[in-house]
Protein backbone atom coordinates (compact mmCIF):
# COMPACT_ATOMS: atom_id res chain seq x y z
CA UNK A 1 0.00 0.00 0.00
CA UNK A 2 2.85 2.33 0.90
CA UNK A 3 4.33 1.73 -2.52
CA UNK A 4 0.89 2.66 -4.04
CA UNK A 5 0.93 5.28 -2.59
CA UNK A 6 4.08 6.90 -3.26
CA UNK A 7 3.64 6.11 -6.63
CA UNK A 8 -0.18 7.40 -6.85
CA UNK A 9 1.97 10.79 -5.28
CA UNK A 10 4.54 11.05 -8.02
CA UNK A 11 1.81 11.00 -10.51
CA UNK A 12 0.27 13.67 -9.37
CA UNK A 13 3.36 15.83 -8.44
CA UNK A 14 4.59 15.04 -12.48
CA UNK A 15 1.17 16.20 -13.71
CA UNK A 16 1.08 19.36 -11.70
CA UNK A 17 4.61 20.24 -12.79
CA UNK A 18 3.16 19.13 -16.87
CA UNK A 19 0.15 21.45 -15.49
CA UNK A 20 2.12 24.04 -14.37
CA UNK A 21 4.30 24.26 -17.33
CA UNK A 22 1.65 24.54 -19.56
CA UNK A 23 -0.01 27.42 -17.75
CA UNK A 24 3.36 29.03 -17.80
CA UNK A 25 3.43 28.97 -21.19
CA UNK A 26 0.26 29.85 -22.00
CA UNK A 27 0.57 33.16 -19.83
CA UNK A 28 3.81 33.45 -21.83
CA UNK A 29 1.78 33.45 -24.75
CA UNK A 30 -0.60 35.90 -23.24
CA UNK A 31 2.16 38.22 -22.30
CA UNK A 32 3.77 38.05 -25.88
CA UNK A 33 0.43 38.79 -27.71
CA UNK A 34 0.76 35.77 -29.23
CA UNK A 35 -3.30 34.94 -28.29
CA UNK A 36 -3.75 38.18 -29.95
CA UNK A 37 -3.86 36.41 -33.38
CA UNK A 38 -3.74 32.89 -32.25
CA UNK A 39 -6.03 30.59 -30.21
CA UNK A 40 -5.44 27.23 -28.89
CA UNK A 41 -8.36 25.42 -30.01
CA UNK A 42 -10.01 28.02 -32.90
CA UNK A 43 -8.44 30.45 -35.57
CA UNK A 44 -8.64 33.57 -35.03
CA UNK A 45 -6.31 35.82 -37.15
CA UNK A 46 -3.81 33.12 -37.81
CA UNK A 47 -4.38 29.47 -37.26
CA UNK A 48 -5.06 27.77 -33.85
CA UNK A 49 -1.76 26.43 -32.29
CA UNK A 50 -2.91 22.77 -32.31
CA UNK A 51 -3.22 23.17 -36.15
CA UNK A 52 0.11 24.17 -35.88
CA UNK A 53 1.28 21.30 -33.82
CA UNK A 54 -0.81 19.24 -36.57
CA UNK A 55 0.99 20.62 -39.31
CA UNK A 56 4.33 19.76 -37.88
CA UNK A 57 4.29 17.03 -36.48
CA UNK A 58 6.85 14.78 -37.26
CA UNK A 59 8.84 16.96 -39.71
CA UNK A 60 12.49 16.88 -38.96
CA UNK A 61 12.63 21.02 -39.68
CA UNK A 62 9.54 21.84 -38.76
CA UNK A 63 11.07 23.02 -35.03
CA UNK A 64 13.59 25.30 -36.82
CA UNK A 65 10.88 26.05 -39.64
CA UNK A 66 8.86 27.73 -36.75
CA UNK A 67 11.26 29.17 -34.35
CA UNK A 68 12.54 31.45 -38.30
CA UNK A 69 9.23 32.39 -38.97
CA UNK A 70 7.91 33.97 -35.73
CA UNK A 71 11.22 35.42 -35.50
CA UNK A 72 11.35 37.06 -38.51
CA UNK A 73 7.48 36.44 -40.09
CA UNK A 74 6.11 35.92 -43.30
CA UNK A 75 3.04 34.65 -45.08
CA UNK A 76 1.84 31.75 -47.09
CA UNK A 77 1.82 28.51 -45.01
CA UNK A 78 -1.78 29.47 -43.66
CA UNK A 79 -3.11 31.55 -46.39
CA UNK A 80 -2.34 35.36 -47.42
CA UNK A 81 -2.42 37.20 -43.91
CA UNK A 82 1.15 37.72 -42.73
CA UNK A 83 2.78 37.27 -39.74
CA UNK A 84 4.53 40.18 -38.44
CA UNK A 85 8.09 38.97 -37.30
CA UNK A 86 8.34 39.06 -33.17
CA UNK A 87 11.97 40.78 -33.11
CA UNK A 88 10.73 41.80 -29.72
CA UNK A 89 10.71 38.33 -28.25
CA UNK A 90 14.07 37.02 -27.07
CA UNK A 91 15.10 33.58 -28.65
CA UNK A 92 14.61 31.67 -25.83
CA UNK A 93 10.82 32.87 -25.07
CA UNK A 94 10.28 32.20 -28.83
CA UNK A 95 11.84 28.59 -28.39
CA UNK A 96 9.80 27.95 -25.13
CA UNK A 97 6.39 29.01 -27.34
CA UNK A 98 7.46 26.71 -30.04
CA UNK A 99 8.28 23.78 -28.06
CA UNK A 100 5.12 24.44 -26.35
CA UNK A 101 3.04 24.78 -29.63
CA UNK A 102 4.73 21.42 -30.89
CA UNK A 103 3.43 19.61 -27.84
CA UNK A 104 0.08 19.88 -28.25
Amino acid sequence: MKMHTSLGTALLLAFGLNASVAMADATLAASKACMACHGIDNKLVGPAFKDVAAKYAGQADGRDYLLNKVKNGGAGAWGNIPMPGQGHVSDDDIATLVDWILAM
